[in-house]
């Protein structure tokens, strides 16, 4: 799966896209210039039980990571992930 990056400044979002289609996404709010806020996590039937979501956990710690950012996991998907994930305590608020 090719996850890609969209961001305006003001919020982003990291997604699968089959066919033209957003069947994956994980949308994020900019808080500061150093802290994004995760707020939605959706991903399409046809999908689910591939481990997407958290690919797209993944991307965005790895974007945080990149860009010396921290992340508050609002949406209930992905504080789960981080809670189950000791590695992505660092970029954490």
């Amino acid at each position: 799966m090719d996850i890609q990056h969209k961001d305006n400044g003001q919020k982003g979002m990291f997604y699968v896209a089959v066919d033209g289609k957003t069947e994956a996404e994980m949308t994020y709010v900019w808080s500061g210039d150093q802290r994004i806020i995760i707020d939605h996590t959706a991903v399409s039937e046809a999908l689910k039980g591939q481990g997407i979501g958290k690919q797209l956990v993944q991307a965005t710690v790895v974007f945080a990571r990149e860009k010396q950012l921290k992340i508050l996991p609002l949406c209930p998907f992905a504080r789960s992930v981080f809670d189950k994930t000791s590695d992505y305590q660092d970029v954490l608020f």
